[in-house]
């Protein structure tokens, strides 16, 4: 006799133990069967796992274990993207070698994501910080250099003068440094690039063809990228102009609004405006200033706008009027030209500029409906569509027809014997800069000699790997200082040279991770044939953070190495879903502190709830629901949910509470709520078990078993549908509903069902098809039952149940009857009933009678399973 409670800890590890020892999920690349490629984002090995973790790698195990059910060869590996600034700056702190604090957080997680019992292949782990792993992507990088898809030259970046190195963007909080806390400065560093811009346009074209990826991150990518067409246009110049400065050349997408005019700005990088500084110890100080705003264009965009006023004039193609040139701290120099022309009135940007410095500002695009007299700028430019006035021969034309206008125009004029203006069409998607000033990270394997120049690390000498023996008792870069490792002799001529100390950006390790699973121990970095077979990835999953720089930087990637001979595809991800956040309530003690969900207790319901703490019994007061995070402590541990309630209650709560695509608030009562309704699965099917005949009786639909065996294929055929569609929440409310039935049927005719062997085998249909819908979700609570069931195999290994659909028709249907076109009632008839016998019912039935008021009818027409017409 099966237990009454299922011993969720006990039986976990005795599942997970029988899975490993029958290498249940490991998949060979030889297997006949048709390939399913399932992949979670991989983690970063900060030590722990957290619920986010466990949300999506459930989701991931729900597509792994259904496919592998349904016939599939399944692939769903897991890794660790292991390189970057968290493992130095537990150096720094804890006096740890990065690489020992990486491999221990790695296995306390590895053993985290055990416990839940994800049907992963982990004979295929690797971590990026691997040797044979970054062996492999050195090989990638120079095979990329040697096609012309690496570049080394200057750029602009965000420095740390204390802990000397390169900043991204977002590690620059007001103006300084992260971690340092110094004034950040832009400095031209020189610097690897990956020249993704190349792909611009077929990146951009092919997000048309991606139609299992979410819109917004289509739509994302498709801002990122950026194409604009426009006018690239010349403007003479006049004044005291540096030697080889005749005109300034801008790029423009609204050619229209030329006769709306006040000004031109150059970036503080425009050749011109270095320039300028030779002979300026003002122009110079002013650009010095610009240089501490940061890099990323919304850093310029929220900054003060700023600007110097050159003395220098250009003239207009079109008027007889000259307008300022200005230096100013909010124009980019890597997009377009480092040159803009300013129309205040129609660009918010330039009116605040203009107003700022007393500039001119003139309408020239009349919003619809609005007359010449209504139009006034205030502090808001009109950016709408609308006709364009005050604009000479552009008077009256619809924006996009006086684009085309000026653009016919200002190509045939000239200056000098160049016309103009030229069309262009530009991308705001750079290079992508990979060096960073770090150790832990990949090394770029190329030597630099005096004689020879840059020369590549030969194949035959890869690994570069990095060295052990560095130390953090100071800042910037280990490596520089360390001349064992950085001093070697030059590959081609033998000479005294010195290594790149710079490491590749860890988006670089992500970027190929899913492509080195195919064939993990393969000498090069694919094996080409294995690696498309599986590719692309049938179903990515991960956070919508990821929508740009991974995606798009994956995305490239895989063109890369097509061209390389690495791969034969163009996209690395065929589907792809973006899961929503597991977030919680916030508690904050009367000092402000924030305070742990385990450090409190709750009492009370609505506004009566109130929170206070375990130790003391201090009110805490309640806060807003948010994203977990350490900083806010509203995180709640997986381990401790694992170790108390068991893993199949963590997975089912992730999975039904909310959508996928939706954030999930995590309380302990939707936990207790799940492990109770898996506590009710387990005590139907093991009563079931008491009274069903033996493993493989046959099964057929009798008047007793009609409503059972219903209620189990309508059951499967709406977790079928819900899994194929990601809604896992779906699912698991068809499984609610087949289980209120197994109770009910259970409850009132237990003794029915256990004299009648018929009956008995549709309940024990019933009950393996209950256990098959459970096993995605609470894999180890299906195992329990199935072999509660009398089965000996492990239901892990086990097909998906067979569909009988001729269940999913209903018996009867339900028809209105309409008298001269108005429903007057509906009747209930067989689904098989006659015409004759249909409208016999019709005309029978109380509400029809009523209407009818004595009338006989004249005709009555009668559509199948649709309506029934009374004409009187």
């Amino acid at each position: 006799m099966a237990p009454e409670r299922y011993n969720a800890r006990a039986a976990e590890i005795r599942w997970q133990q029988a899975w490993d020892a029958a290498g249940v999920f490991r998949t060979p690349n030889d297997d006949p069967r048709p390939r399913y490629y399932v992949l979670e984002m991989f983690p970063y090995p900060s030590g722990r796992i957290h619920m986010g973790h466990v949300r999506n790698y459930a989701m991931g195990d729900v597509v792994a274990r259904y496919k592998r059910a349904r016939g599939f060869n399944v692939l769903h590996p897991m890794g660790w993207d292991a390189f970057g600034m968290p493992a130095e700056n537990a150096a720094m702190q804890n006096k740890v070698h990065p690489k020992e604090w990486t491999y221990a957080n790695i296995a306390a997680m590895r053993e985290q994501l055990k416990s839940m019992g994800l049907s992963l292949d982990w004979s295929r782990e690797f971590a990026t910080c691997d040797v044979a792993y970054y062996h492999r992507q050195q090989r990638l990088f120079l095979d990329f250099l040697e096609a012309g898809l690496v570049t080394r030259k200057q750029s602009k970046v965000n420095w740390d003068p204390v802990d000397m190195t390169v900043l991204a963007n977002e590690q620059v909080i007001d103006g300084r440094g992260w971690r340092s806390g110094a004034l950040v400065e832009q400095r031209e560093l020189t610097q690897w690039f990956f020249k993704i811009s190349d792909f611009s346009e077929e990146l951009l074209a092919a997000l048309d063809g991606l139609d299992r990826w979410p819109e917004k991150v289509r739509t994302m990518q498709r801002n990122w990228i950026g194409r604009s067409e426009g006018l690239r246009v010349r403007f003479a110049l006049d004044g005291t102009v540096p030697e080889g400065f005749g005109d300034v050349e801008v790029f423009t997408t609204r050619p229209d609004t030329l006769f709306g005019m006040s000004f031109v700005a150059l970036s503080p990088d425009h050749p011109l405006s270095r320039a300028l500084a030779e002979t300026s110890p003002e122009v110079s100080a002013f650009i010095a200033d610009a240089k501490r705003i940061g890099t990323s264009a919304a850093a310029l965009e929220t900054a003060e706008k700023k600007g110097w006023n050159t003395g220098l004039v250009v003239r207009h193609p079109f008027l007889d009027a000259v307008f300022p040139v200005y230096i100013a701290n909010f124009v980019l120099m890597d997009y377009g030209t480092g040159a803009i022309f300013g129309c205040p009135a129609h660009d918010q940007r330039d009116l605040d500029f203009a107003r700022k410095y007393g500039l001119t500002v003139t309408p020239v695009v009349l919003p619809p409906g609005a007359t010449p007299e209504d139009v006034e700028i205030g502090d808001v430019a009109h950016t709408g569509e609308g006709r364009l006035f005050n604009s000479s021969f552009l008077d009256g034309l619809a924006v996009p027809d006086a684009k085309e206008a000026v653009a016919v125009r200002l190509e045939a004029a000239h200056i000098g014997n160049a016309p103009v203006a030229v069309r262009q069409v530009n991308y705001r998607l750079r290079d992508w800069g990979i060096s960073r000033q770090r150790y832990w990270g990949c090394p770029i394997p190329v030597i630099y000699c005096d004689d020879c120049g840059i020369v590549p690390v030969p194949a035959a000498d890869l690994p570069v790997a990095l060295p052990d023996d560095v130390t953090f008792d100071r800042p910037g870069n280990p490596l520089d200082r360390h001349p064992i490792w950085r001093d070697v002799p030059c590959p081609t001529c033998g000479k005294p040279a010195r290594r790149e100390t710079d490491t590749m950006d860890t988006f670089v390790d992500s970027s190929w991770y899913f492509a080195r699973f195919t064939a993990p121990d393969a000498d090069l970095p694919t094996i080409p044939a294995v690696a498309d077979a599986w590719l692309p990835v049938d179903q990515y999953i991960g956070g919508i953070e990821h929508a740009i720089l991974h995606l798009l930087y994956s995305r490239f990637f895989t063109r890369a190495m097509k061209a390389t001979g690495h791969l034969g595809i163009d996209e690395p991800f065929r589907g792809l879903f973006t899961q929503g956040m597991v977030v919680h309530e916030t508690y904050r003690a009367a000092d402000g502190g924030w305070v742990a969900p385990s450090e409190i207790r709750i009492e009370g319901e609505g506004s009566a709830r109130r929170a206070t703490l375990l130790s003391t019994g201090a009110e805490v007061q309640i806060g807003a629901i948010e994203k977990m995070s350490k900083s806010k402590r509203n995180t709640v541990d997986p381990t401790e949910i694992i170790d108390g309630f068991g893993a199949d209650t963590a997975r089912w709560f992730m999975l039904s509470d909310s959508p996928p695509e939706r954030d999930v608030e995590w309380t302990d009562q939707g936990a207790q709520g799940a492990a109770r309704f898996l506590q009710r699965v387990w005590r139907l099917v093991a009563e079931a078990a008491e009274i069903i005949p033996p493993p493989g009786t046959p099964v057929e639909t009798v008047p007793a078993t009609a409503t059972l065996r219903k209620a189990a294929h309508k059951a499967l055929a709406g977790v079928e549908e819900a899994i194929e569609g990601l809604r896992f929440n779906v699912a698991l409310a068809r499984i609610y509903e087949l289980v209120n039935v197994l109770g009910t049927t259970l409850a009132n005719d237990r003794a029915a069902f256990a004299a009648d062997p018929a009956a008995g085998a549709a309940l024990r249909e019933t009950a393996e098809i209950l256990a098959a819908l459970v096993a995605p979700m609470a894999p180890h609570l299906a195992e329990e039952c199935w072999a509660a069931l009398g089965h000996e195999t492990l239901i892990a290994m086990a097909p998906w149940p067979v569909l009988d659909r001729t269940l999913l028709v209903e018996d009867t249907v339900t028809l209105p009857v309409q008298i001269n076109g108005k429903k007057r009632g509906e009747v209930t008839v067989p689904r098989t009933a006659s015409n004759a016998e249909v409208e016999a019912t019709a005309l029978a039935d109380e509400a029809v009678v009523r209407a009818l008021e004595g009338r006989t009818p004249k005709k009555v027409i009668v559509v199948p399973q649709r309506i029934v017409n009374v004409v009187v």
